[in-house]
This record gives C-alpha cells, structure tokens and sequence, in this order.
C-alpha cells in the first residue's frame, strides 16, 4: 500500500468541519425538542376516548415510522412547497422531517409509558375528584419519567446520526462539509475518518449516559 497519509489537510480543514458541526447540533437540539412536544399531543390523542383522534394520531405515527427517513426529508424539501406554495429552505425542510419523524417515535414511547401505569393508580385519582389533566400531571408522568428516561436517549442518539442525511438537501452539516472537502482535495480517507470521530465524539456521551441510567434504574427496580 503505497498511499500517504496527511492528517495535516485536516487540521487545516477543522475550522469548517466545525462550522459543520455547529450546523449538526443546531438541527439536532430543536429536532428533539419539538419531536417530544409533538409527540407528547400524539401520544394523548392515540390514548384518547375519540376514536377520530385515534385513528388520525395512529396514521402520523405509523406513516413516519414506516416511510424511510430520507425520503421524508426530500418530500418535505421537494413536494410539500408544491402543496403550500412556499418554498422551504434547505435547513427548514430537514429540521421539520426530523423533528416529525422524531414525534412518530417518541408518541410511542409516550403511550407505551402511560399505559404501563396499573389502572388503579387512575381510578383511584378519579375518585379523589382528580381531572385528567392533573393525574398525568402529578401522579403518572413522574413515575414514567424514568422509566422513559433511556428509551428517549436512544432517541436523541438516532436524531444525531440521521441529522447526516440533512446533506442531501445541502445543508451545510457535519456530513456535507466533510463529503465537500473530500471532494475538493481527494482525501476521502484523512477527512471522513475525521468526520466520523467528531459523530463519535459528539454521540458517545449520550450512549455513556444512556447506558448508566438503565443501570440505575435496573438496580432499584
């Protein structure tokens, strides 16, 4: 193998993969926030006595979570500004498929926390003259919280590895400055191995994270 390495070329490039990573977590953070606040309503709805809500609620969920997430985000950036009659930028249109995508997933999760909840725990509320509202409030989620608590860090984890297929749409993430780079100084395998240290060093806390609140909670069940 007669290839050179020269990890010089990336110390000089670094400036813009961070700019690229700027760009990630800028996609990812708000992706999380609105996909749990989303997913939360949705979740309510598919657990809702309304079969309209149910049935509309269980369409989202089901119509995200088996379309693949590429797709969605080149629909949001190629066919919904036909149905709207604006047209999203780049960024926009990725941040709106994660974070929708993201809901899907994170209603599940919602529902299948609350439902896990014994029923009792409700009736008894109710005949404390306590609203529904108020039972989540401050008899339900605080238990599920942390039963949730890893199933919604793994969620974030995939957040962060899906924002990379922002690149397809251009937009100026992590990803797409490393395949720009690549492309523009033929080291493909100096700079993309760098990108995939940086996706490993921005991720691996989470997994860290996640893996040491399942032990906790495993070891007070």
């Amino acid at each position: 193998m007669d290839y050179q390495f020269d990890f010089s070329l990336v110390l000089q490039s670094l400036p813009v993969l961070l700019r690229g990573l700027l760009v990630t977590i800028e996609l990812w953070i708000p992706s999380i926030v609105i996909g749990l606040s989303v997913g939360f309503v949705l979740a309510l709805a598919r657990l809702s006595n309304r079969p309209i809500l149910r049935v509309s609620s269980l369409f989202y969920i089901e119509l995200f979570r088996d379309t693949p997430v590429l797709i969605q985000l080149i629909w949001f950036f190629y066919a919904f500004p036909i149905m709207i009659g604006v047209q999203l930028s780049p960024f926009i249109a990725a941040l709106l498929g994660l974070a929708l995508n993201t809901s899907a997933y994170s209603a599940e999760i919602f529902r299948g926390g609350i439902q896990s909840i014994a029923l009792g725990q409700w009736e008894g509320a109710r005949a404390l003259g306590m609203r529904h509202a108020k039972i989540l409030r401050r008899i339900i989620l605080p238990q599920v919280f942390k039963r949730m608590l890893p199933a919604f860090t793994n969620r974030a984890i995939e957040v962060a590895k899906m924002s990379s297929l922002a690149s397809v749409l251009s937009v100026h993430e992590l990803m797409y400055q490393g395949r720009l780079l690549s492309s523009t100084y033929y080291r493909p395998l100096e700079i993309l191995t760098t990108v995939a240290v940086i996706y490993f060093v921005l991720i691996y806390p989470g997994t860290w994270l996640s893996a040491r609140i399942e032990k906790r909670l495993a070891a007070k069940a």
